[in-house]
């Protein structure tokens, strides 16, 4: 038995895929937004509520004293997940082994991947230069080996 043969044999590609609907048709109007975007949409969906439910209740009461009606404003703007922003950070970004995941000091001149120690070293000097790509292009780098 060949080992393309057995690597065929034990391939996932042509099995069948239950999870997967067959009726499914991709939107080709669908635009994509980025995640900045989305939040942002998201803070001003949840502004205009707030802004409405204010006008509810100011329309509602308006005999309430103005020192209870500080108290509901003060309420209204607790800190959610969404709401909550933090400048940049100051410290240099952590940068991980490429091979195990553990924080890397060190970059590999030759493939550019980072790594951790001596013996990680040792395995990227013996990768090839598509496996060394193949590692780049999971860390999203454009893989360039020379």
């Amino acid at each position: 038995m060949s080992l393309s043969t057995l690597a065929e044999q034990l391939s996932y590609l042509h099995s069948p895929r239950p999870f997967k609907n067959p009726n499914y048709t991709k939107n080709a109007n669908r635009r994509t937004k980025n995640l900045k975007t989305v939040l942002g949409q998201e803070r001003e969906k949840e502004r205009i509520e707030r802004e409405r439910r204010r006008q509810e209740r100011d329309s509602q009461a308006m005999d309430i004293d103005e020192a209870k009606k500080e108290v509901v404003e003060v309420n209204e703007e607790i800190p959610t997940y969404l709401s909550i922003e933090a400048p940049p950070s100051v410290l240099p970004q952590r940068h991980y082994c490429d091979i195990t995941g553990l924080e890397a000091p060190y970059t590999d001149p030759r493939t550019g991947l980072r790594y951790h120690d001596k013996s990680v070293y040792e395995l990227i000097k013996n990768l090839s230069p598509s496996a060394a790509k193949d590692y780049l292009a999971a860390r999203g780098v454009n893989p360039i080996v020379r």
